[in-house]
């Protein structure tokens, strides 16, 4: 799916001036710095955008293009447009990344990529749910439904270890080790991280394995952990809709994500006891910082410390 649609964003570039230079940048990203797919189409979309502006600005070369005209189309995002502060700020760096590629490639000389400022982004604390919200949320699977062992175990796995959607949907059963108690996770920019993996989730995954998955395998399969029921891989998608869909039914707003289950993973491990730069390597996140904002979430255990430690609580 991924791959269809960087076709469909690289033809779009193609048509508009600057795209050869665009689709380049975007073919570097691919093949020489090996982000993600969704990472490299949500740029292409960016980049599109910026370029139709361009476009309107009479801009055809690459020296045309000054922090004035970055500026204003920021400003056009935000005010005409509305776009959120995270796109505008993912925008941003598409911008900061095409021109310093082609600063790097020779194709312009100026450098003014340290310059440009962006929109200062208030940190935002993710939703998260309780330890029995979540338990809610996996039991609302109803044992009579068809696929209720590959939902079930879908579910404990998310909690478990925190993957996200495209992580848990390019799981491969030879990336677990069920009886060692872990899986092999290859997340964005191809960086592989071994996460364990609790009781529960292993209990759920291993009954899956024996008794649903074998039903569904199809020549076409391959070696896909969680499969749809006419045996194809299950897409991130379709992943995203089936915990809305369990989330819904256990009474969770209608806005409870698969992320949100990766949030729960971190605060609760965190609230547990758990080192911060454990529960760093395990969401694979490069920059500890990221990890931190779930320190600010469980108020509850900072209190907790506050009245244990504190020598007038």
């Amino acid at each position: 799916m991924a791959s269809v649609q960087l076709k469909s964003v690289g033809e779009k570039l193609l048509s508009l001036p600057l795209g050869r230079e665009a689709k380049d940048f975007l073919d570097y990203l691919t093949v020489e710095a090996g982000l993600a797919s969704n990472t490299i189409l949500a740029y292409g979309r960016d980049l599109a955008g910026f370029l139709e502006y361009c476009k309107s600005s009479k801009i055809s070369r690459l020296n045309q293009i000054k922090p004035a005209l970055i500026q204003n189309y920021l400003r056009i995002l935000t005010k005409d447009e509305q776009k959120s502060e995270s796109s505008i700020k993912r925008c941003l760096v598409a911008v900061r990344m095409f021109l310093r590629f082609a600063r790097l490639t020779g194709l312009v000389e100026d450098d003014f990529v340290a310059i440009l400022e962006g929109p200062k982004l208030w940190q935002r604390l993710p939703t998260i749910c309780s330890k029995k919200q979540v338990i809610d949320i996996i039991n609302a699977v109803n044992p009579k439904e068809p696929f209720y062992l590959r939902d079930r175990a879908m579910l404990e796995l998310l909690y478990a270890t925190g993957v996200r959607a495209s992580e848990l949907a390019g799981l491969k059963t030879r990336d677990l080790n069920l009886d060692v108690g872990y899986l092999r996770c290859i997340g964005k920019g191809n960086r592989e991280r071994v996460i364990p993996v609790g009781k529960a989730a292993i209990a759920a995954t291993v009954e899956y394995l024996t008794e649903l998955r074998p039903k569904l395998v199809k020549p076409f399969s391959g070696d896909f952990l969680l499969l749809s029921r006419t045996g194809r891989p299950m897409s991130r998608i379709e992943i995203w809709r089936l915990t809305k869909k369990y989330a819904v039914r256990a009474g969770m707003p209608k806005n409870l994500t698969v992320h949100t289950l990766r949030h729960c993973f971190a605060t609760h491990l965190l609230a547990g006891g758990a080192d911060l730069r454990s529960v760093q390597e395990m969401l694979g996140h490069v920059d500890i910082a990221t990890t931190q904002i779930y320190t600010h979430v469980d108020q509850e255990r900072l209190r907790e410390i506050h009245r244990k430690f504190h020598p007038r609580p």
